[in-house]
């Protein structure tokens, strides 16, 4: 299931929830549904069902807070699997560019971190084949496709690193609307890869295992979601990512 575009408008609060980050799970919600919609297979039904509950709690949560503003579904691509080209496009970005800022400044670790960064960029083209996405894109080039998912990270605040590292300092953590196991997607580490992700607010942390291409460093499912969250939160703006195997 794929991960929804970043983006937000409007609306700002004297609430302690922020209007941007609602705006923002909103937007993920919305796109999800209409790629969806535009792409319909057996399980879309189920999947959109799902995701409107969590469309209807945020709304709840954008009224309480007093947020301005709409928030649209982006365009989707239809003459693929449904994910987001700008997304999808944004993700390979970054990854070209972290391998050719290792390549440009190598050091003795350099090596593995480029092998491990060629194994997301070849998942990431076969999603992007996929979806139907055109253009070609490179290290600090921003792609081709339609208008979608942004990373949730700064670009350029790429993850790697080995086992026991901190990874990816200062990303945000949200949730894909996606069920099943605890599990988490990715645009910076390979599938098979396990994160421990630490709520700082309440000291929270699930451990998940990478299955799938997003735009973040790490997109966590519901139920992986359920385990770290707070209260009717739908981001984690101070989080601990760890790449624990």
């Amino acid at each position: 299931m794929a991960a929804a575009a970043l983006a937000f408008t409007g609306g700002s609060s004297e609430a302690a929830e922020s209007c941007q980050g609602l705006d923002t799970a909103l937007q993920n919600n919305l796109n999800f549904i209409a790629g969806q919609q535009a792409n319909p297979d057996a399980q879309s039904e189920a999947r959109i069902a799902n995701r409107q509950a969590v469309v209807d709690l945020i709304q709840q949560r954008r009224k309480a807070a007093g947020c301005n503003g709409g928030v649209v579904a982006q365009p989707v691509n239809t003459g693929g699997s449904g994910e987001s080209c700008a997304g999808l496009d944004k993700a390979l970005q970054n990854n070209l560019s972290f391998v050719a800022g290792q390549r440009a400044d190598p050091d003795a670790q350099s090596e593995a971190r480029i092998a491990n960064r060629q194994a997301v960029v070849d998942l990431i083209q076969q999603r992007r084949k996929a979806a139907g996405c055109n253009g070609d894109v490179g290290a600090g080039d921003q792609g081709g496709g339609n208008a979608g998912e942004a990373p949730e990270e700064p670009a350029g605040n790429a993850g790697g690193g080995a086992v026991g590292d901190v990874v990816c300092q200062g990303s945000t953590v949200t949730l894909s609307g996606e069920g099943g196991a605890p599990a988490a997607s990715s645009s910076q580490f390979p599938v098979g890869t396990r994160l421990r992700v630490t709520n700082l607010d309440n000291d929270k942390s699930t451990t998940v295992e990478v299955t799938s291409v997003s735009g973040s460093c790490a997109l966590l499912n519901n139920t992986a979601f359920e385990q770290v969250r707070e209260p009717g939160k739908f981001l984690i703006r101070r989080a601990k990512i760890e790449r624990v195997g």
